[in-house]
């Protein structure tokens, strides 16, 4: 008996704040679904989707129909948020390069475009202002269609 209070004092010491799971579950609730049907492929996804408000509930639905313990389904869905989690990282580390890269071209093409655009138009405003027009125009009464007030 000593072994049991024991063992669930420690495992609280381990578990986070229940209010950060919950948030978080709250979250990413829509990103975890899919892995979630995937572990549970017996549960329907309106029964998923019923208990989107409450981490407790889930735990709850998917014990009930799966004949496994509220602790067993809630430890492995902290392995499916802990996947998500670590997914989401690696996923923002490879975009941090790309970015960079989206950067460095924008300012490149901005300044080896701009001076191109720029020079026409300063030699020649009314011509550039009447291109402007007639091009508004156009569009205008293809974005119209039929229209007719």
């Amino acid at each position: 008996m000593e072994s049991v209070n024991s063992n669930s004092h420690d495992q609280s010491q381990m578990d986070p704040p229940p209010e950060k799971e919950e948030q978080w579950f709250n979250d990413h609730f829509e990103s975890v679904l899919p892995q979630i049907q995937e572990r549970w492929p017996d549960m329907a996804k309106q029964t998923l989707e019923a208990t989107r408000g409450s981490l407790d509930e889930l735990v709850r639905v998917i014990s009930l129909h799966s004949g496994k313990t509220s602790y067993g389904v809630k430890e492995q869905l902290e392995e499916l948020f802990n996947t998500a989690s670590n997914r989401t990282k690696n996923l923002a580390e490879n975009l941090e390069p790309l970015e960079k890269q989206l950067e460095d071209l924008l300012d490149e093409l901005n300044s080896s475009l701009r001076p191109r655009i720029e020079k026409p138009v300063r030699q020649r405003p009314l011509l550039s202002i009447g291109i402007a027009t007639t091009v508004g125009v156009l569009l205008g009464l293809l974005l119209a269609g039929g229209r007719k007030s």
